[in-house]
């Protein structure tokens, strides 16, 4: 049992590190950079996002942990679906350096593209091992649709502004 809750653990906080890497490595950027950008009215306040990123970040580690458990870890049927998760994790946690660190609101906006396919694949593969585990993403698939959207719209409001 104490294995168990260390396994879950694991899975759960492994998200947020690189979240909370790719805060402290661009967090000057939102203050010198980002706050004069011109954005979209319905752009929810900045208060929301830490909440609903540890939410996020939360949920999609213990769903990859349900799917580690069902699936027979890396070597059995959960092998491809928690790949696609790592490399849906790294696409996340790219997305932020891109946008804050080096201001290409345009590539940002294609890797959201690409994050939304791979969650979407995820999804799919995770669904024949643990159908929870496929829930738990939706609200994440949402969340992206959403951010996709937002950060679509940043980039043609500032499409021919010149970076500071």
């Amino acid at each position: 049992m104490p294995g168990q809750w260390l396994a879950i653990g694991a899975a759960v906080v492994t998200p947020h590190i690189g979240g909370l890497l790719g805060t402290l490595l661009t967090r000057k950027e939102i203050p010198r950079w980002y706050k004069d950008l011109p954005k979209p009215s319905w752009r929810p306040p900045s208060s929301i996002f830490m909440p609903v990123w540890t939410t996020l970040y939360s949920t999609m580690g213990y769903a990859s942990y349900l799917i580690w458990r069902d699936g027979g870890g890396f070597h059995g049927t959960a092998k491809l679906p928690l790949m696609l998760y790592g490399s849906q994790l790294a696409l996340n946690w790219l997305w932020t350096p891109i946008f804050f660190g080096g201001h290409k609101l345009g590539l940002a906006t294609a890797e959201m593209g690409l994050l939304w396919l791979n969650i979407a694949a995820c999804i799919y593969k995770f669904w024949p091992i643990n159908r929870r585990a496929s829930y738990l993403l939706l609200p994440y698939l949402a969340w992206i649709s959403f951010a996709s959207l937002l950060t679509f719209k940043i980039w043609r409001m500032n499409k021919n502004r010149k970076s500071k």
